[in-house]
């Protein structure tokens, strides 16, 4: 009789704060500071603070839902034991689409970065190697991940840290220190905007709810990682934010696209120019190690589940106790930053992100307000209307997104249905089949016996 092989678990809390910054990648407040800064019309201290208002709600209900079924699995586990299965496989079906993107966006930004530095080696080159190195730190275990982006984290972390001491130089006497919080020439809706586009900068404090299985005490240790998580990166883009706007109220940019280089370039000058390439290129680097961590655990989940394929999704190699198969496949589909644009994958993570984020609030007031019924007064509040902000602010920033995203994301939960009904045809087959070679055995069955 040979052993399961299961997830190990090796995780502690901070290696999976670790992991959940290393998806959400700090520096991603530079990738995005020039649409941030447009839409918000450089209110970007305040359109933060309502950003991270929002999120809070959301990362509560997962850490409710963490508590509540502390395995891996995500949004996808959360709403099949807390509503439906079917309706968790369409959410998990959506996540999917976050899941997978998002390597793909690590490997095409990778590429596309180090190709501008080094124009004679093509972008393909880049982005292949970087699919290789991530599935194998992949495979050879998940506490190696971990230690990678810890060391990578803190690059991020040092170095908005400098930016900031080099704000701080340019501080004058006659600059106001709530100027920042209090500016109301904007009007309210504008910064409102500003702060749904700056939400997508939270993204990925979700995937560490994948990790449970493999984390020391999962139902004590995720809940408060992913608050964690959530504050830090709050302190991480408000003090830039703050001190920004502080002493450079009004900004105009060459490219929106490119506002990030170009504020560290007025802040910092030559020298943190050039280091900000380098450290956006590890952090391109960490966010495609953690990507591709959460969405091999997704695939385990489902495919252990069956609602994939078991052969296939819901294996574990029997030395390193990780997904390669799973890790494999997702290595395979990365490579499709080959041919994808950024624009596109980014609109299918936005979707699969977003529609996750509205179920797992939807299924904690399935789940404790009304399957279990904690109904007093307290409870009402935790259970019910804390939930249910969260649910209608992500269904606000759901309807925000352009019609493309909306109708590829649409396509691919249609696919998903048909997927699942030739599935549920096909088991309704073989079970007919199986039911009628019984029949045909049973009379030569009797006849033995007698």
């Amino acid at each position: 009789m040979t052993n399961e092989v299961t997830l190990r678990k090796s995780l502690s809390m901070y290696q999976v704060v670790y992991m959940g910054l290393a998806w959400m990648t700090p520096m991603i407040y530079f990738s995005i500071y020039g649409i941030a800064y447009e839409n918000s019309h450089g209110m970007l201290t305040q359109a933060y603070l309502l950003a991270f208002a929002a999120i809070f709600f959301t990362a509560y209900s997962y850490g409710i839902m963490s508590k509540t079924y502390p395995t891996s699995g995500s949004a996808y586990t959360y709403t099949s034991k807390s509503i439906h299965p079917y309706l968790g496989f369409l959410v998990g079906w959506a996540l999917l689409l976050d899941y997978f993107f998002s390597p793909i966006i690590a490997c095409l930004t990778f590429g596309i970065y180090l190709h501008a530095q080094f124009p004679s080696i093509p972008a393909w080159i880049w982005i292949v190697g970087l699919n290789v190195i991530l599935a194998f730190v992949n495979i050879v275990g998940i506490k190696f991940s971990a230690n990678i982006s810890k060391i990578f984290v803190w690059i991020q972390i040092v170095f908005i840290a400098v930016f900031c001491l080099f704000l701080l130089r340019n501080l004058t006497g006659d600059i106001h220190p709530m100027q920042p919080l209090f500016q109301s020439e904007v009007p309210f809706p504008s910064i409102l905007g500003g702060a749904a586009i700056i939400c997508f900068s939270f993204l990925g404090f979700d995937t560490v709810t994948t990790m449970s299985e493999e984390t020391v005490e999962s139902g004590r240790t995720i809940p408060k990682a992913i608050m964690i998580i959530i504050f830090a990166a709050s302190i991480i883009y408000l003090v830039p934010s703050y001190l920004t706007q502080l002493i450079y109220p009004h900004l105009s940019f060459q490219d929106v696209d490119s506002a990030g280089f170009e504020i560290v370039r007025i802040v910092g000058g030559a020298a943190l120019s050039s280091a900000f390439i380098t450290v956006l290129i590890l952090a391109i680097f960490t966010q495609g190690l953690s990507s591709v961590t959460s969405v091999s655990r997704l695939l385990y989940v489902m495919g252990r589940d069956s609602v994939l394929p078991k052969r296939v999704f819901g294996s574990l190699h029997p030395k390193f106790q990780t997904p390669v198969t799973n890790i494999i496949i997702v290595s395979a589909i990365s490579l499709l930053a080959l041919a994808i644009s950024l624009d596109t994958a980014v609109k299918f993570v936005n979707f699969g992100a977003l529609t996750a984020f509205f179920f797992v609030n939807v299924s904690v007031i399935a789940k404790r307000y009304g399957r279990d019924k904690q109904r007093s007064f307290v409870q009402t509040l935790k259970f019910l209307i804390l939930p249910a902000v969260g649910a209608s602010f992500i269904g606000y920033l759901l309807l925000l997104l352009d019609h493309d995203a909306l109708w590829m994301g649409l396509i691919w939960v249609a696919a998903g249905i048909v997927y699942n009904g030739l599935k549920r045809v096909r088991m309704s087959l073989l079970n007919e089949l199986k039911a009628s070679n019984q029949d045909a055995a049973l009379p030569q069955r009797i006849q033995k016996q007698s």
